[in-house]
């Protein structure tokens, strides 16, 4: 039986990360990186596009099961007729290789398990030669190499391209199996000890989660998520992945499948400012660093998404092999919105500075006239149609969203100018861009009749971006036009009390067949918008509706179905928990950096 996209948890080593399923399967893991082919890939097929599970003989989903304490430890236990066990599943901060460590332990009676493996390269494709090695099971398929080994030894042979083991622990009785990737024409790694690695590993996040600063309401809900926005980090290079999966469906059986193993440019702001109001100064110059060698080079060319390390060639291409997550396909990997119009971006990185300078984040260099330079091109192209922050595919339109954040551009220039009179620039160019932006937003994007701004100019359509407008103060919260584009929003992209972020029943606004769910981070913007209007307590009903819609180990997805009760989309996503962790401070009074 197919798992649902809540059933797995996550664990990983801040380089990539895996999903565990509540069967004990891993069914999704990419080595070496977030971003590299999969090797376990039985989420968008079957089980013979490869996948790792140790489970009791015969048994079904576990009993229970969580993170230990602040971490991406996981432990998942099941109650079996015959005693209880657990397994401790988690993935050690790597010094040279990535492993994966699960170590199984008898609680109490004596429990018969099984582990099988079937390791299948560039993303389920390819079968690896397998042979035994020192003891070791070794698996090679061009560039890649796998070792597995168990600690003590327990019985293993293959079986129908799998690596099979089968052994019994009592209570108090410990096995952990190891695996290993390196390049194949490389040497094997040293070898790590699980169970030095399993105190290490929970030392290492309990320091981490020690430095945040939040101890207000719903601390474990916000440090759950701090803790998967870490989980999401490549350590090398500060980037945080919009999700470490790819083509998790936004409606099941449909085509709108995509690949969000890169670093989209939209989540800027409200990351640097959630990791700034939580303490997390070390990660938030990460973030702004890679941002900043990321969109350096010429302003035309500035992308809405990058690379782990900023790269820029993502292309995108269909892997007919997988049939993908519950016959959703095609199944893709690259992403051809990279090279998408999205003026609204220019505005993210220009904020992000903004909101790095104001939190005392020490200036680099060149970084200021990096932002000059992004203005300069932003003031010839805003009167320009773009596809706007959702990528659509359908037509250019001028979006309003993308309008505000080209005011939001130019406004921070004139703040900064205005506070710090040692930086060039011409603040009166910057206030009368400023002013017509503002102008022609509230000329042409807003409705009237309606007392609502629309999602582009001329259009009837409503979009919840709009619902940022108040965050980044483009217009007070009181205002009677941003008071009723909240209750527009809320009554005609609601459903079920959550929000969807456009209509997809009306014209071909994203050029795509099909529906998808409502959003959860535009729920969590609704909830923002709400409270900023003084509706605090609707506000909190909303967030803790949101965050009944986590699953057992407190992680969310892209989107939510409130019909079929299911979330739906890439998973874990950085957008909704970042939206959780800016929306718990919000309604804590706290705010975020900037």
């Amino acid at each position: 039986m197919t798992q649902r996209i809540e059933d797995y948890a996550l664990i990983g080593d801040l380089q990539t990360a895996a999903l565990v399923g509540m069967d004990g399967s891993i069914d999704w893991l990419c080595l070496p990186r977030f971003d590299s082919a999969a090797c376990f890939a039985a989420l968008l097929g079957d089980e013979d596009n490869g996948h790792w599970r140790i489970a009791p003989t015969g048994a079904g989903d576990c009993t229970r099961r969580g993170y230990l304490g602040d971490s991406l430890v996981l432990e998942s236990v099941w109650e079996t007729p015959t005693g209880v066990v657990k397994v401790i599943d988690f993935m050690p901060q790597r010094d040279v290789a990535p492993d994966v460590v699960r170590i199984v332990e008898g609680v109490s009676g004596s429990v018969e398990m099984d582990s099988t493996m079937k390791l299948r390269f560039d993303f389920g494709s390819v079968v690896p030669w397998v042979r035994r090695s020192d003891g070791h099971r070794v698996a090679v398929a061009g560039p890649d190499s796998v070792w597995l080994r168990s600690e003590p030894p327990v019985k293993t042979w293959g079986q129908r391209f799998s690596t099979r083991s089968s052994f019994t622990v009592g209570a108090g009785e410990k096995v952990a199996f190891v695996l290993t990737w390196h390049p194949s024409h490389e040497p094997r790694p040293a070898l790590v000890d699980p169970y030095e690695s399993l105190e290490h590993s929970l030392e290492d996040w309990e320091t981490w989660a020690a430095q945040c600063g939040y101890e207000g309401p719903y601390r474990a809900a916000v440090m759950r998520s701090l803790i998967t926005l870490k989980g999401l980090t490549y350590g090398p290079t500060g980037g945080i992945v919009a999700a470490p999966t790819t083509s998790l469906p936004e409606d099941p059986g449909g085509v709108r499948n995509w690949d969000y193993r890169y670093c989209w440019l939209r989540d800027s702001t409200l990351v640097l400012g959630a990791l700034l109001s939580v303490g997390y100064l070390d990660e938030a110059a990460a973030w702004r660093d890679w941002l900043l060698r990321a969109v350096a080079g010429d302003p035309a060319d500035l992308q809405i998404m990058y690379g782990l390390a900023g790269e820029r060639r993502l292309p995108e291409s269909e892997l007919p092999w997988l049939s993908g997550y519950e016959g959703s396909a095609p199944v893709r990997i690259g992403n051809n919105a990279v090279d998408q119009l999205q003026l609204d971006v220019y505005g993210e990185v220009i904020d992000s500075f903004h909101v790095a300078r104001m939190a005392g984040l020490s200036p680099k260099p060149h970084a200021w006239s990096l932002q000059l330079a992004l203005l300069d091109f932003l003031e010839s192209k805003w009167r320009e149609p773009d596809e706007g922050l959702w990528e659509v595919r359908g037509p250019r339109r001028h979006f309003v969203h993308s309008k505000v954040m080209a005011w939001v551009a130019a406004d921070r220039a004139v703040r900064a100018l205005e506070a710090d009179h040692s930086l060039s620039g011409d603040v009166k160019r910057w206030r009368t861009m400023r002013d017509e932006v503002h102008r022609e937003v509230c000329e042409k994007g807003y409705d009237p009749e309606r007392n609502t701004f629309t999602q582009s100019y001329g259009s009837t359509e409503l979009d919840a971006a709009t619902l940022l407008i108040p965050r980044v103060g483009f217009l007070p919260p009181d205002d009677p036009r941003v008071v009723g584009t909240v209750d527009a929003v809320r009554a005609e992209l609601g459903q079920s009390g959550l929000v969807r972020r456009y209509s997809t029943t009306g014209p071909a606004i994203d050029g795509l067949p099909g529906d998808e769910g409502t959003f959860l981070v535009c729920s969590f913007w609704l909830a923002d918008a709400l409270h900023m209007t003084g509706r605090t307590e609707e506000a909190r009903e909303l967030f803790e509706r949101l965050l009944s819609l986590r699953n057992d180990v407190g992680l969310l997805s892209e989107e939510y179905d409130p019909v079929a009760g299911r979330q739906l989309g890439n998973y874990p996503q950085a957008f909704s928990h970042i939206g959780l962790v800016v929306t718990a401070l919000t309604l804590a009074g706290r705010g975020t950096a900037g």
